[in-house]
C-alpha cells in the first residue's frame, strides 16, 4: 500500500513538473519569420511520451485549467474567454496529442528512437488537424471572420511545420536518453 502511494505521489510531482514546463514552453518564444515558435508542443509531447497517456494528458489538462482560471500561462494570456480564441483548439489538441503519443510508446522498455519519433509525429498530426479545424470553425462561425482556408493552411500548417518537426526529432532523442527512472 505504501509503495503504491509513493508511486502516485511521484507521478503527481511529474505532472506538476510537466505542467510548469509547458508554461515555460508557451512563454518561451523563439523569433522566426512570420510565426513565433514556442516550446509548448515539445513539452506537451514529452509529457505524453515520458509519463504515459494518462499522466501525460493530466499534465496538459492542469496547464489548460491554470490558463482558463485566469493565470497568464498561454502564449497570449489566459482566462475563460480564451475558449473563444481561434488558437484554443490547439490547447485541446495538446491534451489528445499527449495521450496518443503516450499510448503509442507503452511499454517503454521495448521502445527505440524510431518509436518515439513516430509517436511524436502522430501527436503533432493530431495537434495540427484539430487545431486547424477549431481555428477555422471558431473564426468563421463564432467570431464571424472571413477566413480563407488556404491562407490559414499556410500560416497554421506550412510555416510552423519545420520547427515542430525538428521538435519531434528532439523529443524522440530526449526520450531515448533520459534515465529509465523518469520514464513510466
Amino acid at each position: 500500500m505504501e509503495k503504491s502511494l509513493k508511486l502516485e505521489t511521484k507521478y503527481l510531482v511529474y505532472c506538476g513538473l510537466f505542467a510548469a514546463l509547458i508554461v515555460v514552453g508557451a512563454l518561451t518564444k523563439i523569433p522566426v519569420p512570420i510565426i513565433p515558435f514556442t516550446l509548448q508542443f515539445t513539452f506537451t509531447n514529452l509529457a505524453g511520451i515520458l509519463l504515459g497517456p494518462i499522466y501525460g494528458a493530466i499534465s496538459v489538462i492542469v496547464y489548460v485549467l491554470l490558463g482558463l482560471i485566469g493565470l497568464p500561462v498561454f502564449a497570449s494570456g489566459g482566462g475563460i474567454g480564451y475558449i473563444f480564441k481561434p488558437t484554443f483548439g490547439y490547447l485541446i489538441a495538446f491534451i489528445i496529442g499527449a495521450y496518443v503519443a503516450g499510448k503509442m510508446t507503452e511499454p517503454h522498455e521495448k521502445r527505440n528512437y524510431k518509436d518515439y519519433l513516430k509517436a511524436s509525429i502522430a501527436g503533432l498530426s493530431i495537434v495540427y488537424i484539430l487545431g486547424f479545424i477549431y481555428f477555422y470553425l471558431i473564426s468563421t462561425f463564432v467570431l464571424k471572420l472571413n477566413v480563407d482556408p488556404k491562407l490559414l493552411f499556410l500560416h497554421a500548417f506550412i510555416l510552423p511545420l519545420p520547427g515542430d518537426v525538428v521538435a519531434c526529432f528532439i523529443t524522440a532523442l530526449v526520450a531515448v536518453k533520459l534515465p529509465r527512472a523518469i520514464r513510466t
